[in-house]
């Protein structure tokens, strides 16, 4: 018997069990799923092929997952699990997965990191960044800032620009990256 009519000659007994467990008769399912319970019979006993049809009410009627009459394998952890990168000093851990367009990462910066000088660079893109919680330091053409929890900064990469946390706790912010210099939509504002 291959897999498929493993999983079939299954259904049959496990059906039996549940309606067994919710003390119902046949003809109580026949009437809540509106199967003859000539064919709950059959399919219970094996001498019926389930079907989706058949089967869809019966899980209803069950209040059990369809993979529950099936006996489905579990398909395992659905969670998406993305990898930390590190560069000079920082994590960037990426939020988004697909190739091109705007990219999301949540960027960490250790306490007073990088160390020295700021050294501003550039590159095609667009930016913006949002500080969840600590003190950035953002060096932005002519300008030097110190953003704090909940400001926001948005600017054109080509303008030399430079990172750094000047605090003694690490600082977490969220950046969107368009490397085609795609920006950030705002719909709404806030009125002044």
């Amino acid at each position: 018997m291959s897999d498929f009519g493993e999983v079939l000659s299954a259904v049959g007994p496990r059906l039996r069990a549940l309606r067994e467990q919710g003390g119902a008769t046949l003809a109580q399912l026949s009437r809540a799923t509106g199967i003859s319970v000539s064919t709950l019979s059959r399919l219970e006993s094996g001498q019926r092929r389930p079907t989706l049809e058949l089967l869809l009410p019966l899980a209803r009627a069950h209040q059990v997952p369809l993979d529950e009459l099936v006996d489905a394998p579990p398909t395992g952890d659905p969670r998406v699990h993305p990898r930390p990168v590190r560069r000079h000093g920082m994590t960037y851990l990426p939020l988004t997965r697909r190739p091109g367009g705007v990219r999301a990462y949540k960027l960490i910066i250790p306490a007073a990191t990088p160390r020295g000088e700021p050294d501003p660079r550039s590159h095609e893109g667009h930016e913006w960044l949002y500080v969840l919680s600590g003190r950035l330091r953002l060096v932005l053409g002519e300008h030097d800032l110190v953003l704090t929890d909940g400001e926001v900064a948005e600017f054109d990469t080509r303008v030399p620009h430079w990172l750094a946390n000047p605090a003694d706790e690490p600082v977490e912010l969220l950046i969107l990256f368009g490397p085609q210099g795609e920006r950030a939509h705002v719909r709404a504002r806030p009125t002044r």
